[in-house]
Formats: structure tokens, sequence, C-alpha cells
């Protein structure tokens, strides 16, 4: 197993690999025979951060819900491996029938429901995934407080929040001693900067959060697989590039194929390490489907750019 240099997530006492794996993609594009094989890697590489949310994967034909935390539970009884692992789960999506938000009695219910899937009696960042603006932040927090008491969760994070009420989430810990949200799940890459450097970046530095940003890839643009629109067959994301194959789009794929040279490495594994080098990210969410995909996640982790290379990927995707 490698030994990959830890970082702290947030104020808590998890020490988390520089990438973190996502696990939407598990009963979704990948079924659980290629899912263990890819935790599998992901783990001996020396890597031990997955997220996922009990709504993965809700969309794809015939699920309903809760695919993802079943598989990496039975993978982590099949592994023995809980206590190695770092994982991360989310509540407050629509999981249909009702069973959606941040209200007290649902968060004490839907906990219970991901732990089962897990197979585990608790979850190390419990994360509301999207905001539900009729239930008061403080209702949230002592829901949260109670789990972290019981030992069912350990620390929290937000997801997707509006800069005030991510805000108010924290005035409100401080001001009634509750648990505070000590990560930010954010959409951020080398394309989408602005909502991120623009609104979040300077709260996430000033309350030390840690940063686990999702689309960390673009959704597969900045693989640089799409180039043109006879590309976009290439997968299930790829009607969402056309927007993307822009002057500036086009100007941060010729960056990356620059820096990629440098470093003997794909235009995946240079955009991650860019966001590994960002002061305010902690672990950028990143999934792959296969193993091959997986080798460019390993190698970001031990890529270190340089403060030119870094300089020509900033100019390029300035906004």
């Amino acid at each position: 197993m490698n030994t990959i240099e830890k970082r702290k997530l947030g104020n808590t006492d998890l020490l988390v690999a520089p990438v973190t794996f996502g696990g939407n993609v598990f009963g979704w594009t990948i079924d659980q025979a290629t899912s263990f094989e890819i935790l599998d890697g992901f783990i001996d590489a020396g890597f031990n951060f997955i997220d996922t949310a009990d709504v993965y994967s809700r969309w794809a034909t015939g699920n309903k819900g809760g695919e993802s935390e079943v598989i990496i539970g039975n993978w982590m009884k099949a592994r023995n491996n809980r206590s190695k692992i770092i994982v991360a789960t989310k509540v407050g999506s629509d999981m249909g029938d009702g069973k959606k938000g941040l209200s007290k009695k649902y968060i004490l219910e839907a906990i219970d429901a991901s732990l089962t899937r897990l197979q585990t009696d608790y979850v190390d960042l419990y994360q509301s995934h999207f905001d539900d603006l009729e239930t008061g932040v403080e209702e949230t927090l002592e829901a949260y407080d109670q789990l972290i008491k019981a030992g069912k969760i350990r620390w929290i994070g937000a997801s997707n929040f509006s800069v005030e009420r991510l805000k108010e989430s924290l005035e409100t810990s401080k001001r009634l001693s509750l648990p505070k949200y000590q990560t930010f799940q954010p959409e951020y890459n080398l394309y989408e900067r602005e909502g991120f450097e623009k609104d979040f970046e300077k709260i996430s530095l000033d309350n030390h959060l840690g940063v686990i940003n999702y689309y960390s890839l673009a959704s597969g643009f900045l693989t640089g697989k799409y180039r043109s629109e006879a590309d976009f067959g290439k997968s299930q994301r790829g009607g969402k590039m056309k927007d993307m194959l822009n002057d500036r789009g086009l100007a941060i794929l010729k960056a990356l194929d620059q820096v990629s040279e440098q470093y003997n490495a794909n235009p995946a594994s240079i955009a991650l390490a860019w966001l590994i080098a960002r002061p305010s990210v902690t672990a950028p969410i990143a999934s792959v489907t296969s193993l091959t995909q997986l080798e460019d996640l390993i190698k970001a982790a031990s890529i270190k750019l340089a403060t030119e290379d870094i300089a020509i990927l900033d100019d390029a995707s300035a906004w």
C-alpha cells in the first residue's frame, strides 16, 4: 500500500487522502463487481475517503435510491475494512414518498436507513445534501447534535447551500454551541470557477471548512475526451459538453495539454492536481468507471504543480 500524505478535514480529527472517491457511479454506471474492483484499487493505492448520498442513484431506471450505500456497505463487510475507511454520506434529497428535507424528524429516520445500507453503526461525515428552506437551521443542527451524542455520526458538512444559509448555520452553531459544519461541498473545477471563488472561497478559508468539491472534472470535459461534437456520444454525460466547447473551454483544454506534457500525465490528473494545489480545497471528489481511469486519480495525488504551471491553468480558465 502506498503512503499518501493525508490532509485534515476542516477542524475534525479525520485525515483524508487528497482525492475523494465519488460514489454516485456505484449501482448506476457500474455494477457491484466493478465497484468492488475499483474500490480495492483506490484503497490499495493509499486513499481512504469515499463520498456518497442516500439518494444515489435513484434517478437510474429500476433504482429506488440507496444503491450506492448498499454497494459500499457490502464491500466494507466483504473486506472487513470499515475502520480504515472514511465514509461520507448525505441526507435531504428527495427519496420519494415525502422522504426529504432537513427536519429533525426526517434526519433521525434517514440516518438509520443509511447506517443499515452501509452496514455500519456510524458515519464519519454526515452532510446536508440540499438546503431545506422550510426548516430552520437550528432544528437541523439540533438533530445532528443528537446523532453525534448517540455516536451515529462523527462530524457534519453542508453541500449546495446559499451563502446566506451557510453563514447563518455557522453563526447559529457558534451562538448555541451546536455542532458546526466542518466541510462544504460545492461545484468547483477549472471550468466552473466563479461560483465558488466569488461567493464561498473566503467563507471556507475563514471558517476552516474542508472543501470537498464535486464535478471536479466538469462531468468529464476536463479529461480532454470531448473536443468536438463528434465526441458527445462517448458517455452518458456527453450531451452536456456542448456548452463548454467554447473559446474559453478550448483554451482550458489547450493549457491542460501543455501542462500534461511536462508531467507525463493525462489532462484529468492535471485538472485534479490544480484543485489539490488550491489553498481552499482539501480533497476534490472524482469518480471513475474503470481501473484505467483510476490511474489518473491516483497519479493526481502525487503531482505537485510548479507555480508557473498553475499560472498557465489560472490564466486559461480566468473568469
